[in-house]
């Protein structure tokens, strides 16, 4: 395939001189790492650095032309491409070079503040208790069949979804299911796919860091539903509960189904029941009728489960598969996982990292009969500093104990992180206790719990490392928390039988 093939339908700005337009392209970069000879090499700029710093590498690895948003350096001799909008110029040729895939596949995609790792782990699990192979992106890990794809961001670039498409492809898989973050849509990494399914869980303060209000926030999560630079999704799966997702009511394109807990949602349950067990309830829509049992707990799961449910009847799946999928779907790492190791009080861990989240999470804790719920948070760092203050408030108003903590505090001074967040759990009379030491916090949270509490570790969740500004170090909540059990004598019933 030609340079000038890749690049068409993409903004050029500086013009392709026709000996490299005809020039044969045996890759997309970008990666300079990564580059071979005969590839296109994509510059970006960056929050911390320019792509063009590593242009002279690239060409040095064998990169036929640089394509970048920005103009070449003055003393860069070799060809250089420059085109309306990087990102955007590697979507179109990744999707070009990979042969248009993401239009064979059938593409589920789901956004939304909080909800989203679970929703999708739902709808893979229903798709593959239909006999589909399939991928799934997101927040936890890629996953092509059964291959694990480390990737860093919760929706990878453009040009690595599509190399995941052709390996799904390869593998005779159909449906692909991603969590479409903000950033994702702000900046580019899925411009251009054509999705036959959008899901919109909710819409909380996060990231005001980056989208500086919620009305920025929320017109990125639209790209979703309106097509960025791509045809609007077949399908809306809209949160009738939820305000922002009710704003989306009155786009054209998309076939709307609402589903929610009010009497005015398309799709919502009834006869619910919720135990520590899980939860069990009957949906009915037009004519199909569902008897939902799954081992999640709590309100917000049932939220979770309804969107997945809508999602797969998009793709014409029947009930039975449906309900199968979902009891298959036994629990979302770092989503309320519970650490068990025999002691008579519950401990949870779950990523919630939202003032809103932090609130469900609290919430589901109450339902397991909790005598005291003891809460252990922190708040990440270079982060909008804005919802410090309300998450203190959160676990302050609905725990009985707060411990107050680091969780990845960056760049920044892990105090100060706290003394935003003390603020707002000083507007409460709940007792709170101040270790910066994330270890040591979990520690003394555990040493704290009594038979029938609940001691929920909120922040990290799945995440298995802790970010520094000099360092990053190895972190598990899970297992400091199973260290500290053990180190009290605690053992599995299985293991203290034997």
């Amino acid at each position: 395939m030609t340079v000038h093939e890749l690049l068409a339908g993409v903004a050029v700005h500086s013009g392709v001189p026709a000996t490299l337009a005809s020039a044969h392209v045996l890759g997309l970069e970008y990666d300079s790492r990564r580059v071979a000879g005969g590839y296109l090499f994509f510059a970006f700029p960056g929050s911390k650095v320019d792509g063009r710093v590593f242009a002279a590498q690239a060409v040095e690895r064998g990169a036929l032309a640089v394509v970048s948003e920005s103009p070449a350096p003055p003393d860069f001799s070799h060809p250089w491409i420059q085109v309306a909008h990087g990102r955007h110029a590697l979507a179109r040729a990744a999707k070009t070079f990979y042969g248009n895939l993401d239009e064979k596949l059938s593409l589920t995609g789901i956004t939304g503040t909080n909800g989203k790792t679970t929703t999708s782990y739902l709808i893979d699990s229903i798709l593959r208790a239909a006999g589909k192979t399939t991928m799934l992106a997101g927040t936890i890990a890629c996953r092509v069949g059964d291959t694990i794809i480390p990737t860093a961001n919760t929706t990878p670039e453009s040009l690595d979804l599509h190399r995941m498409f052709a390996q799904l492809d390869s593998l005779g898989g159909t449906h692909a299911t991603m969590e479409i973050s903000s950033h994702a849509l702000e900046l580019g990494r899925v411009y251009a796919l054509r999705f036959h399914t959008a899901v919109f869980t909710n819409l909380t303060r996060d990231h005001l860091d980056f989208h500086r209000t919620m009305e920025d926030y929320f017109a990125a999560k639209r790209l979703l539903f309106t097509g960025s630079g791509g045809p609007a999704p077949q399908y809306a799966v809209l949160n009738r509960d939820d305000d922002w997702s009710r704003r989306l009511g009155s786009l054209t394109g998309p076939e709307k189904i609402w589903y929610g807990l009010g009497p005015d949602a398309m799709v919502r349950p009834r006869h619910i029941q919720s135990s520590i067990d899980g939860l069990r309830f009957d949906i009915s829509f037009e004519k199909a009728r569902f008897a939902i049992r799954s081992r999640l707990i709590g309100r917000v799961n049932i939220y979770n489960i309804l969107a997945a449910c809508c999602a797969a009847m998009t793709c014409q799946l029947p009930a039975e598969v449906i309900e199968r999928g979902i009891a298959a779907c036994a629990g979302i790492p770092g989503r309320f996982e519970r650490v068990d190791e025999g002691q008579p009080f519950a401990v949870v861990v779950d990523y919630s990292h939202t003032d809103d989240a932090l609130r469900n999470a609290i919430a589901v804790a109450r339902t397991l009969d909790a005598k005291r719920v003891i809460t252990l948070f922190g708040c990440g760092g270079d982060r909008d500093r804005t919802k410090r203050p309300l998450m203190g408030q959160a676990a302050g108003e609905l725990s009985d104990l707060v411990i107050l903590t680091s969780d990845n505090p960056r760049s920044e001074d892990p105090l100060q992180i706290m003394n935003d967040s003390i603020v707002g759990l000083r507007r409460t009379d709940t007792k709170f206790i101040v270790e910066p030491d994330r270890a040591a916090a979990i520690r003394k949270a555990i040493d704290e719990a009594r038979a029938g509490d609940v001691v929920l570790l909120a922040g990290k969740g799945h995440e298995t490392y802790q970010i520094f500004a000099d360092r990053t170090i190895h972190f598990d909540d899970r297992e400091v928390a199973r260290e500290a059990l053990r180190a009290y004598g605690y053992r599995p019933k299985e293991a203290a039988a034997r």
